[in-house]
């Protein structure tokens, strides 16, 4: 496990841990690494609400899709972050969304009962951890706040717009990359790729922003 030690620090349920506890915590945890390729599912829609992963490398995705087979990306997930502990520390009986790889991956999963539950040692780095997870939890709740104010608003333009202003002030740049493709970013804004496409044109052409692929620029 030393060897995933860089990213673990990272992680924001092990904030304030050192690595020595960090080592007996994953132990007392019985975390596992499993690999997963590129497209593979980790968490399927309907499957037990019953681990919490951690990115360890790669990418993934979180996605609902509906009953007509349309689908939206909830967010993005990057290396060290939290996957699937808001329903797992829920109680929830399934998770009502589908975590998916978008690249080789690595995750690490942990039981959630693990976490919320201290040993009989009654550690004090274990209640770190646990004051840790729900202060992730209500980041992870401000996000989802951000999201609906995202696709909330009436155009694609307007909504496209939103989401460039709150990736600049959230990297503090002007010039920045996002983790999406232009379908991707279609299914993330929930707006038609055709229609996504013709106002970033339109918005280059007016001399609001520039972009190249994943990068743009607010001018």
């Amino acid at each position: 496990m030393k060897k995933y030690f860089n990213i673990l620090r990272k992680c924001p349920l092990f904030d304030g841990i050192n690595d020595n506890d960090l080592a007996a915590l994953l132990s007392c945890l019985g975390a596992r690494v499993n690999a997963f390729d590129k497209k593979y599912t980790i968490f399927s829609e309907g499957s037990p609400a019953r681990y919490v992963g951690i990115l360890l490398s790669g990418s993934a995705q979180i996605i609902k899709t509906d009953y007509y087979g349309n689908r939206s990306i909830v967010s993005a997930i990057s290396t060290s972050e939290l996957i699937g502990e808001e329903y797992s520390c829920a109680g929830a009986e399934s998770i009502p969304v589908s975590i998916v790889a978008n690249e080789p991956s690595e995750i690490m999963l942990i039981d959630c009962g693990r976490i919320l539950h201290s040993c009989s040692n009654n550690c004090l780095f274990h209640q770190q951890m646990i004051f840790n997870l729900m202060r992730n939890l209500a980041v992870k709740n401000i996000m989802l706040h951000k999201k609906i104010d995202v696709t909330s608003k009436r155009s694609t333009r307007e909504k496209l717009m939103t989401y460039l202003m709150m990736e600049a002030e959230r990297q503090g740049s002007s010039r920045f990359s996002i983790p999406f493709d232009r379908q991707e970013l279609a299914d993330y804004l929930e707006v038609e790729r055709s229609g996504l496409s013709a106002e970033i044109s339109k918005l280059r052409d007016m001399g609001v922003i520039k972009s190249n692929k994943k990068q743009f620029e607010l001018l």
